[in-house]
């Protein structure tokens, strides 16, 4: 916000959860004061019922950037989704357009069955895309077999092709914020312990009312499988919190070891260290 501010900047969300309108609390969007002080794009946009990608993600920040550059503001790609960054400056594989009439045919036939029988459906048809997934993600498990129904082709064999980049690396700050272990674990806790108080669960509980195919990645968010949970009965709230918290801290592992092997390019600095880096790198560039 005060990089925003100091350089004419907007914010532009790069989480892959803070894009659905369904989960303001959960998340963790920003609010509208935040809104009020600075430009923000990509945040809340998208509906909970769409199976929002990485591909649409590009669409919708390649939009963002071409109002930005119009506006002469600075854009600042902030958020936890390692994969959109990734994208952002590594492209993505140019992988085949699925008609909406497939992917609802796939979406209706899998409600009622584990990601373990879709995964040995995948392993038929696809042994090479099958052997690269893990059995427990329905989500890439119904892509690819959506893929291989279209094309009569491995997803595999897409995904060597990319598109070009939307931001030069070379030409943009990168920087990967490095919390001490024990401290993000305990901001983590104490972050979650505050949506619980701001209405989390009554947010689910409107979520759970939609209706809305638990395959879909709003259904799969941080948190809303307990919070499910715990408004059948099935568990207490704290329960609910422990283990929200406990795949949050898992999370935030994968985010550090993702930004190890996959961002090359991100400097990692501490927290009271990243403004001050972003501040020296950007009065030189200007």
């Amino acid at each position: 916000m005060r990089l925003a501010e100091r350089f004419g900047g907007a914010i532009v969300n790069a989480d892959s959860m803070q894009v659905y309108r369904d989960l303001a609390i959960l998340t963790a969007r920003p609010t509208r004061q935040d809104e009020a002080c600075a430009p923000h794009q990509l945040f809340g946009h998208v509906d909970g019922a769409v199976n929002y990608s990485v591909g649409r993600y590009l669409e919708d920040a390649a939009a963002a950037l071409e109002e930005l550059n119009g506006e002469g503001r600075l854009p600042i790609f902030v958020g936890g989704t390692g994969l959109y960054f990734k994208a952002l400056t590594q492209g993505i594989s140019d992988v085949p357009h699925v008609s909406k009439e497939l992917r609802a045919a796939f979406r209706a036939r899998a409600a009622h069955r584990s990601a373990a029988e879709l995964h040995v459906e995948l392993a038929a048809c696809d042994p090479a895309m099958a052997e690269k997934l893990r059995p427990s993600d329905p989500q890439r498990i119904l892509r690819a077999l959506e893929v291989y129904a279209a094309t009569g082709r491995s997803l595999a064999s897409f995904q060597g092709v990319k598109r070009a980049s939307l931001v030069d690396p070379a030409s943009c700050v990168a920087i990967f914020v490095t919390p001490e272990r024990a401290a993000l674990k305990a901001a983590i806790d104490e972050r979650f312990n505050r949506m619980l108080q701001a209405g989390a669960l009554d947010e689910v509980a409107k979520l759970r009312a939609r209706g809305l195919d638990p395959a879909l990645p709003v259904m799969r968010a941080l948190g809303v499988p307990y919070l499910l949970r715990r408004l059948k009965g099935e568990i207490d709230l704290d329960e609910a919190a422990r283990l929200a918290k406990r795949d949050t801290h898992a999370y935030a592992k994968r985010q550090f070891t993702f930004a190890r092997h996959q961002l090359p390019e991100f400097r990692w600095a501490a927290p009271e260290e990243a403004e001050t880096i972003a501040i020296e790198a950007m009065t030189q560039r200007h």
